[in-house]
């Protein structure tokens, strides 16, 4: 490790790239040829939308940032997540692009936003009685979903929505008791609300354990990655909750004129990825009842911004004399052998993400020329299958496109003006918000 101050020199570059292990580890690589390969990129045109598109839509995006704290201990931190969720009327943005220059008030009266802000304990940080930071944040964690209320006439928690998908979790693999780290070896199915361990100890046990986010948290060190599956939490229990209030005040019948955008690909990753599969049933019960009201299936699709999947799209759209190789107003809807040949590589029979995702991936370019890699998720049981990329089996794909084509933007190489609204309503400034953040902590640890 380096001092402070001290910066690596371009030296032991060249000798790491010119030892022979380096060189060995290269010559046993698989490289990708093209020319072997039987799956190729094959652009298509997609199926003509409906006449009219949806005329609302809810994007939701995530951030969260970690600030040093004092409070006597060295090392000590505190997260902070937000997740934002914003309507977009664009029936209203189209009445106002008929009446060119748009002015900027009324252009901000389309959108409604509504953010979801959680306060985490990091490492060294120690609540209440708790005896370790570790158990502090489970309780946070479980916390933060039992205060949120996102409608205030409907009252119900995102507990309540999250509590009916650990409902749907199977029960044949009991997990290690939370406290297994001071002694404890039982095992069992977490429960919904606060129970106990069974041990003499008799210590808390939180409906959130079931998501082992706790696993990935760090006594020493930093906990990024634990403050960013809390965020990947709350933002698919936000999906489903907002699905779950519309059927409670009976308005899945007005669900069709809704669009739903979500932040990164339509999955859960890390230990709590049993969610994928929750979610997946979830959103097919719910897609059932929608159908039979409106005639059509939901329109939700996940962007991702960056990753493998960005990075190959523009590599296959680049052509040897420069040309795209993508037509405008084309998509590729990705199946599981071309992702295992020419994305990432794998020789399994298992299904890529078949534990992970609740949708698939599918690659489209606007007429406008950006380059979306997008997911739609799985609504029934013939969608949920991706060795076919037959687009007959996903009745709002057409629709899908056009949505596309309408809302990218040019503020940002290959966004969407939702989730650039969303993502405005989440982001955290990196320097001048880890100043208000540290100040936040400092205040609310002298009222404790």
């Amino acid at each position: 490790m380096p001092y402070e101050g001290e910066f690596a020199g371009y030296r032991s570059l060249r000798r790491i790239a010119e030892t022979e292990r380096v060189q060995q580890l290269l010559r046993r690589a698989r490289v990708f040829q093209t020319a072997s390969s039987v799956t190729l990129a094959k652009p298509s045109i997609p199926p003509a939308p409906p006449q009219s598109l949806p005329e609302f839509t809810v994007a939701i995006d995530g951030s969260y940032a970690e600030v040093d704290v004092r409070n006597g201990y060295p090392g000590a931190k505190v997260g902070y997540c937000t997740v934002a969720s914003v309507l977009l009327n664009l029936k209203e943005v189209d009445r106002l692009d008929e009446q060119r220059p748009i002015d900027p008030v009324e252009f901000r009266r389309t959108e409604e936003a509504a953010t979801v802000d959680a306060a985490l304990p990091g490492s060294n940080v120690v609540t209440r009685d708790h005896k370790s930071a570790r158990d502090s944040f489970r309780e946070a964690v479980f916390d933060v979903l039992h205060d949120v209320i996102v409608d205030e006439e409907d009252r119900s928690p995102l507990l309540e929505t999250y509590e009916a998908l650990l409902a749907l979790k199977p029960q044949n693999r009991p997990q290690v008791c939370p406290y297994d780290h001071e002694g404890c070896s039982h095992h069992f199915n977490v429960q919904p609300g606060v129970t106990s361990c069974d041990c003499e100890l008799r210590r808390p046990i939180y409906s959130t354990d079931a998501l082992r986010i706790h696993e990935r948290f760090l006594d020493i060190g930093t906990n990024g990655e634990a403050f960013g599956l809390v965020m990947q939490l709350c933002e698919r229990i936000l999906l489903i909750h907002l699905l779950r209030c519309f059927e409670r005040r009976g308005w899945l019948d007005k669900v069709g004129k809704l669009a739903f955008f979500l932040d990164g690909p339509l999955a859960v990753f890390g230990p709590p990825a049993w969610l994928s599969a929750a979610i997946n049933t979830e959103l097919k019960r719910l897609n059932t009842q929608v159908h039979q009201k409106t005639g059509n299936d939901l329109v939700i699709l996940g962007v991702e911004k960056t990753g493998n999947f960005v990075t190959h799209f523009e590599e296959i759209d680049r052509t040897e004399t420069g040309e795209a190789y993508f037509p405008s107003g084309t998509y590729m809807l990705l199946t599981d052998r071309y992702i295992k040949e020419r994305v990432i590589f794998s020789d399994s029979t298992k299904r890529y993400g078949v534990d992970t995702y609740f949708g698939r991936k599918f690659f489209y370019k606007t007429k406008s020329g950006a380059r979306i890699v997008a997911s739609i998720p799985f609504l029934t049981e013939d969608q949920d299958n991706i060795t076919s990329d037959d687009v007959s089996l996903y009745p709002q794909f057409g629709t899908a496109c056009a949505l596309l084509d309408k809302l990218v933007t040019s503020r940002y190489p290959n966004a969407l003006s939702p989730l650039v609204s969303a993502h405005a309503q989440a982001a955290i400034p990196l320097h001048l918000g880890a100043k208000v953040l540290q100040q936040l902590a400092r205040a609310l640890m002298r009222q404790q």
